[in-house]
């Protein structure tokens, strides 16, 4: 499967482009269907992609966001990408969309798994936009190399399309969409900035197993457009 490369100047230069393509694509299925899904993920590097979203004015109140992955903590805990994304997108125009949460109030997220599968096909059988990130070890979602689950959460055949992890190598156990699911979703982005990050992918594609870096796995079984700037 293609890696389709889109280098920008900047982030700046990144970040408006990419919210345009993204609410394109919205616009576009809202039109197909009446409403559309968008998948994001947590960290520093979407952060002023999700404001220059949520400055658009839009059929946000047709679209429904959730997470690709999400640590087992409390909403308003600091390492939360619920309140990431609450704080950084669902405002100014954005607060008008639906958020389908990846937590429950259950203490291990194992116990967690089917409600959470459940929350997902709900949305769609195929997302219409997935965006992942993607860890220096070559993580993506909550698919670590270093997890005892790395080998469920990368099966083809598993029918959940969620997963429980619990990486060694960071804190927090984890809720992940499972491979299986993200490469049916009709577009999937993974955005980077950084020599280093595209480095880590380059590296990641031409030199190990999808077990090894999980990123490899969704970039041998769909087509992903990186979005990259230095």
């Amino acid at each position: 499967m293609p890696l389709i490369t889109h280098e920008f100047k900047s982030p700046n230069e990144l970040n408006e482009e990419f919210a345009k393509q993204i609410l394109m694509i919205l616009g576009e299925a809202i039109e197909r269907n009446g409403k559309a899904t968008l998948a994001v993920s947590g960290g520093s590097t979407p952060k002023p992609l999700f404001k220059a979203l949520s400055e658009k004015d839009f059929a946000w109140n047709q679209v429904q966001v959730t997470l690709v992955d999400e640590r087992w903590v409390s909403n308003d805990h600091n390492d939360s990408n619920t309140k990431l994304v609450h704080e950084n997108l669902l405002v100014n125009y954005a607060k008008e969309a639906e958020f389908v949460s990846v937590t429950t109030t259950e203490s291990d997220p194992v116990n967690a798994e089917q409600t959470i599968s459940q929350r997902f096909d709900s949305m769609a059988d195929a997302f219409d936009i997935i965006i992942l990130g993607m860890g220096e070890d070559g993580h993506t979602a909550s698919l670590f190399p270093c997890s005892e689950q790395i080998e469920g959460g990368l099966d083809l055949s598993r029918e959940l399309s969620a997963i429980a992890t619990a990486p060694t190598t960071a804190p927090h156990q984890r809720m992940s969409m499972s491979l299986a699911k993200i490469i049916k979703a009709k577009h999937v982005f993974l955005h980077l900035v950084g020599a280093k990050k595209r480095d880590v992918l380059e590296d990641a594609i031409q030199n190990f197993k999808e077990i090894e870096k999980p990123i490899k796995a969704v970039v041998s079984h769909t087509n992903v457009d990186l979005m990259w700037s230095p």
